[in-house]
Order: C-alpha cells, then sequence, then structure tokens
C-alpha cells in the first residue's frame, strides 16, 4: 500500500555495516589460530584465498576508526572459533581471546555497538577431520562450550549475539559435504540443537539479546498458477521456516517435515532436542537479504531428472544451477524475469526487502535486524583515487526505503547493517566483487598495498546516518 508520509526511523535505530572473520581478517595462521574449513577450501582459479584479505586483524583500529567517522551505530562483526579454540574443543587460546576484547573496547570506545556473530562458515578444520565436524552430535557440545567462552569473556560488553550465519545456505548448496540428504539434514539439525543450547545459555550467562541470522527472503511464484503458489509456500517452508520456526517455536514446519519422510531424508530427532529447541526464545530475528526468490513447481520425475544433469561430466553452468535450485517434487528456482540484476547476477529487489520483512513481523512477531544486504560489483579507482559508486548508493538507497516502508506499515525494525563495511575477499567471487563503502587496495592475484580509501557510498552513507534516514538525497 501507498503512503502520504512515511514514519521516521526510531531514534535508537543501529545504522552500521557487517562483516565476518574468514573474508576480512587474514592472520589466518597468527597467533595460535588453527586452520578452519574455509582455510583448507579449494580456492577458485583467479580468486583471492583467505591468507591476507582485508587485513582486518592488523588493521582493525584503522577500520573501526573510518567506521566511526561514518557515524556508524554498530558493527556486526564475527569472532572466529579456530581463533579461541584452535582445535576446536581443546584450549583457550588467550592471545585470541585478548585480541577480540581489543575489538570490542575499540568499538565501544567511539560509541559502536558490538554485534557479535558466533559462527560464520568457519568450523574449526580439526574437528572436521575428527569426527566430520557437524554431521556428529558431538559438534553440538563442542559448538556450546566454544559459546559459553564467548559469553563469559564478552557478554558484559556485548548486547547483541548472533548464533549461525546462514544456516540455510550451508544446508540448502553445501550439498557436496554429505553422502545424502538424511545426512545432509541430519547435521542441519544438529545446528538447530547447537543453536538453542547456545541461546539457553546466553540467557543465563549474561543479559544480552541472542538471535538465529538464517539468509531469508520472500517467495514469489513464476505464475499465477496454483500449483506454482504451493511451490512458493512448500520453498518457503524449506528455505526460511526450517530454520525460524525451529528456533522461534521449537518444531519443524510440517509440510517440509512430511517431505523429507516419505524421501527417507527426516533427520534422527530426539525427545530432549525438541525440549531444548522448544525452550529456547530468540530475543529478536537477524537476516541477510539478497533479493526476492522465484519458483515454478517441478514434479519428481522432471526434479531428479535436472539433479542428475546437474552432475553430469561437462554439465554447463544452466545446468548446474538448475540443478542446485531443484527440490523434486516440489520446486525449481528461476530467474525472475520483472526482477533487476547486478552485473553479477544478483537480484536487485527492495520491495521483496518490504515483503520480507512484513512477512517476518506478522510472522514471528520478534525485533528484526538487517545483517546484510548490499551491491558486490567491481569498483574502479580514478587517476585522484576517488571510487565513484553511483550504483552502491543507489541499490541502499532503495533498500532503505524499503525499510522505511515497512516500519510505516508496522514492522519492529531494530537496524540497518549491509554487506559490508569495507571490501573484502567473497566466498565464491574474490575480492574484485566489491560490497565495501571502504576500499580495500587488494587484488585476486595478491598485489596491493591493503591501504583503505573512501568510496562515494561511504560519504553518502556518513550523511544518512548523520539525518537518521531523512536524507536519502
Amino acid at each position: 500500500m501507498d503512503y502520504f508520509k512515511l514514519k521516521d526511523f526510531p531514534e535508537d535505530f543501529l545504522w552500521g555495516a557487517s562483516s565476518s572473520a574468514y573474508q576480512c581478517e587474514g592472520a589466518w595462521d597468527e597467533d595460535g589460530k588453527g586452520p578452519s574449513v574455509q582455510d583448507c577450501m579449494p580456492i577458485i582459479e583467479g580468486n583471492a584465498d583467505w591468507k591476507v584479505t582485508s587485513d582486518h586483524y592488523h588493521r582493525y583500529k584503522e577500520d573501526i576508526a573510518l567506521m566511526a567517522e561514518m557515524n556508524f551505530r554498530e558493527y556486526r562483526f564475527s569472532i572466529a572459533w579456530p581463533r579461541i579454540i584452535p582445535d576446536g574443543d581443546g584450549e583457550i587460546n588467550q592471545v585470541a581471546v585478548q585480541h577480540y576484547h581489543d575489538v570490542i573496547d575499540t568499538c565501544l570506545s567511539y560509541g559502536i555497538e558490538p554485534v557479535i556473530t558466533l559462527y560464520h562458515f568457519d568450523l574449526p578444520q580439526a574437528l572436521q577431520e575428527k569426527y566430520g565436524g557437524w554431521i556428529n552430535r558431538q559438534c553440538i557440545e563442542d559448538f556450546v562450550r566454544y559459546c559459553e567462552v564467548c559469553f563469559k569473556e564478552y557478554g558484559e560488553k556485548v548486547q547483541y549475539f548472533l548464533t549461525i550465519n546462514e544456516q540455510n545456505m550451508m544446508t540448502m548448496f553445501n550439498m557436496g559435504e554429505y553422502a545424502n540428504d538424511k545426512d545432509r539434514y541430519q547435521a542441519n539439525h544438529h545446528m538447530l540443537v547447537a543453536q538453542a543450547k547456545a541461546t539457553i545459555r546466553c540467557h543465563e550467562m549474561c543479559g544480552a539479546w541472542i538471535a538465529p541470522a538464517p539468509n531469508i527472503t520472500c517467495v514469489y511464484p513464476l505464475t499465477s498458477s496454483p500449483m506454482d503458489t504451493l511451490a512458493a509456500m512448500d520453498y518457503d517452508q524449506l528455505r526460511n521456516r526450517t530454520y525460524l520456526d525451529t528456533i522461534v517455536f521449537g518444531e519443524y514446519p510440517e509440510a517440509f517435515a512430511e517431505y523429507l519422510k516419505q524421501r527417507d531424508a527426516f533427520p534422527d530427532v530426539t525427545v530432549e532436542d525438541m525440549a531444548v529447541m522448544k525452550a529456547a526464545h530468540p530475543d529478536f530475528i537477524a537476516f541477510n537479504y539478497y533479493g526476492g526468490s522465484t519458483v515454478k513447481y517441478v514434479n519428481q520425475e522432471d526434479g531428479m531428472a535436472a539433479k542428475e544433469a546437474a552432475k553430469k561430466p561437462g554439465a554447463n553452468m544452466a545446468e548446474f544451477m538448475t540443478g542446485m535450485m531443484t527440490e523434486p517434487g516440489m520446486a525449481v528456482g528461476v530467474q525472475n524475469p520483472l526482477q533487476e540484476q547486478t552485473s553479477y547476477g544478483m537480484g536487485i529487489d527492495p520491495v521483496g526487502l518490504r515483503v520480507t520483512l512484513r512477512q517476518l513481523w506478522e510472522r514471528y512477531q520478534l525485533p528484526l535486524l538487517i545483517t546484510e544486504n548490499g551491491c558486490g560489483v567491481p569498483d574502479k579507482v580514478e587517476d585522484d583515487g576517488s571510487i565513484h559508486d553511483d550504483y552502491r548508493i543507489d541499490y541502499l538507497r532503495k533498500h532503505i526505503k524499503a525499510c522505511q516502508e515497512a516500519i510505516t506499515d508496522g514492522v519492529d525494525l531494530m537496524g540497518y547493517s549491509p554487506w559490508s563495511a569495507m571490501d573484502l575477499v567473497s566466498t565464491h567471487q574474490g575480492i574484485k566483487k566489491r560490497y565495501g563503502m571502504i576500499y580495500v587496495d587488494y587484488h585476486d592475484d595478491g598485489s596491493g598495498t591493503l591501504n583503505r580509501y573512501k568510496k562515494d557510498s561511504f560519504y553518502w552513507y556518513k550523511k544518512v546516518i548523520e539525518s537518521n534516514g531523512k536524507d536519502l538525497d
């Protein structure tokens, strides 16, 4: 609906931006840090690895000072589990513990609220080798112990913790880790139980708020076909509700649970597991948003054929992506013909953000925090050192406007923390796919000074925060 006047952003609105440890810290083996599964992943040819990235580990004071210059009210970053406990389940690395104290204290010295992600894809490699990582129930207890260290050390300074970043993306698209869907959803279940236990322990150990941090989006049917509409409802359960109903209500969404059971893929679940999930009550919902999803119905036979085509030798990118986005007997993800895209093929859908905010608020009635939303494209440095990223400003402006519209709709939105504060190494496209408002002079071939430069979006976002969202020009 249209309004004659939009409500103002709340005076305590959390304006900031985000990062993750393995994508920006570098120093991958310094000061006692153990390797993570990300450190040990094969690097896509032509992309930077995780050894240096943005060198934030050494330059966090400089970076946080720049964030303060932009008037940040919060900075969402992750703590690296293999820094704190290098082998995942052994001795605590006190050098790492002190490092994150220093990062947190630097934020607080500028009046910037640290929002800490406890797990952002970087499982200690030692646990992957020792017992297979999340497929083993022992990973639950090891994760909770690591979280307890963080709550004990930082709980008096930090008001907001996030449990697991984009668990749904790890489950849906990292299929190669597991032999079959049963194993995949078993590992996912262990993460859900670990998240619930960590939520309970946070409330027992400190006064901080804690939330899940999945990647959430509205799901559109491709056509007005009733089967496409049903496919969109089903895909919403698979993609979104499996990761939020379980932590908010302590239950798996019914239809998707039955879908998995009939395919012998529902995880082994104990009575204690469900009691723990029922007892965990998140204080808010954090979520990452990069555009709406669009699906159409696919039957079991055609869906299985698409999956097989993606695995065949010589499969092209279209076949691979279709296979990845297909759930036989449910839905296949497709490109929305009405959605604008970035040069990297990511959807630009600010209205979808408003829809997603509405859907989350209306279903869960918990405060919401946007923890990722951004425009990842190459940037050009001009001869005078300036970076004119009008495309990023336009992207952020439209999504911030959608936030204001959702607030006017009645949504309780706590803050906006786009991806990312400074340039960092993207999981799949190296550092050439830049998201930051701070340019980092580092390139996929390892060259560069690592010097920081302010993009046009830096100055624009500074003005937005100064005006509390009133000045978006």
